[in-house]
């Protein structure tokens, strides 16, 4: 006999599933807002990231710094985002990616407002120091959040869009920056910055949640949806640094984003205006081409490597080229025909993202557990081999003062030559992971 069905109850069902799709779809739809918020403070990341260099020649005016003190003040938001990054993982964990990052946003305005209005030159690198604190917030808290509201497989995708969207405020700190400078200010315009972020602030606060959950959502990512293992920041880092692999990942990642930073950031547009003789905006327009070269390789860079099954190759093939780009720049200086300088900056900036590789090494080193200690480490070196090449190319460039302007670079973009060099090296020590977690096969391999 075949059971009569309870249709009431049947119905009850499809009410119920019905509004769990409907649920679903509504934490679809939201995260958009979420993850909209989230990239336009990024945005603000890229801006204070490589906006000193175009208002270098501003700077030097009224605090009539050197070449080192200029290299410096540059420094000091990358050597704060360098020490933020485990603290500010540690606050994303405990208070969520929506407060961490409300609280730098009103840092990084503070930081902006300072810089603005500061009457020496102690307290403008006081500025810049904050800045960097308060945007550091924001990298670790938006890859957190995607990992809550995007599944697993759009997860690479949008790591690439927002890196994309990211750099787009690189692309506002140069020939933009420079009309406006030239317009209102600089004081005018970082304090309008400052305003900008504290009314991010507002918006991450009153938006950005941390999970769909925070919302009466589902889960979107089944595999976040249950809570992560707990364990010290000692063992996490004690396991990290225990995995001698990831010393050479971190150079690799340190010398190529590095080298871009510094370049972008603080020494682009100081050469092409004392070497070339462009003003500030056409040198703007040009420093740019290597924005635009980052922004295409973010995109394709871990694709591509997806796509073959391979890091160590696309990593190995990517790092000579970028090497080879900055042979070129350190050994021909001025002998560079104009109309070749954007498409080598392009190149430049599409291949020296071979760094974004080193982030899935980061990721395939260590075993899951450690996988976001793994992530900050890896940032630190970053930062600090911005940090370095920033600082230190300033002090080159007043060590050779007396030498011509194309001679005096020459020498500086021969420390970025080696760091690249360094880090080509560094690259053929790193194992073909295949794309796949092999901490277990390392482990078993040094036990045997």
């Amino acid at each position: 006999m075949i059971a009569r069905t309870n249709f009431p109850e049947g119905r009850g069902f499809m009410r119920d599933e019905s509004e769990g799709l409907s649920s679903r779809n509504g934490a679809f739809r939201y995260r958009w807002i979420v993850w909209g918020v989230m990239v336009l403070a990024y945005m603000i990341v890229f801006f204070h990231r490589l906006a000193a260099g175009v208002v270098r020649d501003d700077l030097v005016r009224a605090f009539s710094l050197s070449a080192t003190s200029f290299g410096n003040m540059a420094s000091m938001y990358l050597y704060a985002y360098m020490i933020m990054q485990i603290p500010v993982g540690m606050l994303a964990d405990s208070l969520g990616a929506r407060l961490t990052v409300t609280a730098g946003m009103i840092v990084a305005g503070a930081g902006s407002f300072l810089f603005a209005f500061a009457p020496t030159a102690s307290l403008l690198l006081v500025g810049r120091f904050l800045v960097g604190v308060g945007v550091s917030t924001v990298f670790v808290s938006i890859l957190k959040i995607q990992s809550k509201w995007f599944r697993e497989r759009e997860f690479g995708t949008m790591s690439g869009l927002t890196a994309l969207i990211g750099n787009l405020g690189g692309v506002v700190a140069q020939t933009p920056l420079a009309i406006v400078v030239a317009w209102i200010s600089w004081r005018t315009t970082f304090a309008g910055i400052g305003a900008v972020s504290v009314v991010l602030a507002v918006l991450c606060y009153v938006f950005i949640r941390n999970a769909p959950s925070d919302m009466g959502f589902p889960p979107v990512n089944e595999a976040t949806a249950a809570p992560v293992r707990k364990t010290s920041l000692s063992r996490a880092l004690a396991n990290v640094f225990a995995r001698r692999e990831m010393l050479p990942a971190s150079i690799v990642s340190g010398a190529f984003s590095g080298t871009y930073l510094a370049f972008s950031g603080a020494w682009a547009v100081p050469f092409l205006t004392a070497v070339y003789g462009m003003d500030k905006a056409a040198a703007s327009t040009f420093a740019a081409w290597t924005i635009y070269g980052t922004m295409a390789g973010s995109l394709l860079t871990g694709w591509i490597s997806d796509r073959m099954g391979s890091r160590k190759i696309p990593l190995v093939t990517l790092s000579v080229f970028a090497t080879a780009c900055w042979g070129i720049l350190a050994f021909s200086g001025a002998s560079i025909p104009r109309p070749l300088l954007a498409p080598l900056f392009f190149v430049m900036g599409l291949t020296g993202t071979c760094y974004v590789i080193s982030w899935a090494y980061a990721k395939e080193l260590n075993a899951p557990d450690f996988t976001g200690i793994g992530l900050a480490v890896l940032n630190t070196g970053s930062f600090l081999g911005s940090a370095a090449l920033t600082t230190f190319m300033g002090v080159i460039l007043d060590a050779s003062a007396s030498l011509p302007p194309d001679a005096q670079y020459g020498r500086a973009f021969l420390l970025c030559f080696a760091a690249c060099v360094a880090g080509v090296f560094c690259s053929l020590l790193l194992p073909e992971t295949r794309c796949r977690n092999i901490a277990v096969e390392l482990d078993a391999k040094r036990r045997t």
